[in-house]
């Protein structure tokens, strides 16, 4: 069972004054920013935060595998993943979520976690004009989150060779923030890599 903290965090529960400041300014200037960590490092607590300084005029549109995302946003579509049913309903993956959610005419995606064949799509999405949008994945450091993410490029499209496809996430995301979980339980960033200017 997943509990949810009462308190609401900001960033400054992640970071220092200057960082959260750098964060909130990468946000605002629709940099498409991806959020790596190890499992409970506070991806999903630090995507909410960023989502947060979100202009209320914008259209949000979440896609997740399961509901994690709490939003306290004006204007969100929530789209989640569905499992095969034993009466025949197909299941629903991400990447089916991805090419609807994309005729919704969001102004940001928010993609709870990336971890298989709907990273090309989201790349694909992300290269041609969806700017500002957010995304988790799992990975070891910030540059790990680029081949991992690169990896599953590949995974979808085998043709690709991975330095194609390392290209492809470089174009695609602006910012990659790493977070941990410390011994004593507190999350922070702990490394920001730009990628593009």
């Amino acid at each position: 069972i997943r509990r949810f903290p009462e308190r609401k965090f900001t960033l400054d529960d992640f970071t220092d004054a200057p960082t959260a400041a750098l964060l909130t300014n990468a946000v605002r200037q629709r940099r498409n920013i991806v959020v790596s960590g190890a499992a409970s490092a506070g991806k999903t607590s630090l995507i909410n935060v960023l989502a947060s300084t979100i202009a209320h005029s914008e259209r949000i549109v979440t896609l997740e595998d399961t509901v994690e995302l709490q939003l306290q946003h004006p204007h969100v579509v929530r789209l989640e993943c569905r499992d095969a049913t034993p009466d025949g309903v197909g299941a629903i993956g991400l990447d089916q979520l991805l090419r609807v959610a994309l005729r919704l005419r969001p102004d940001r995606l928010v993609v709870g976690e990336v971890r298989g064949t709907e990273a090309i799509q989201l790349m694909h999405a992300l290269n041609t004009g969806h700017h500002g949008s957010l995304a988790t994945v799992h990975a070891n450091s910030a540059h790990d989150a680029v081949t991992r993410l690169a990896a599953l490029v590949v995974q979808a499209a085998p043709a690709w060779s991975l330095d194609a496809a390392v290209a492809h996430v470089r174009r695609a995301i602006d910012v990659v923030v790493h977070v941990a979980r410390a011994a004593d339980g507190v999350r922070s960033v702990v490394d920001i890599v730009h990628l593009r200017s």
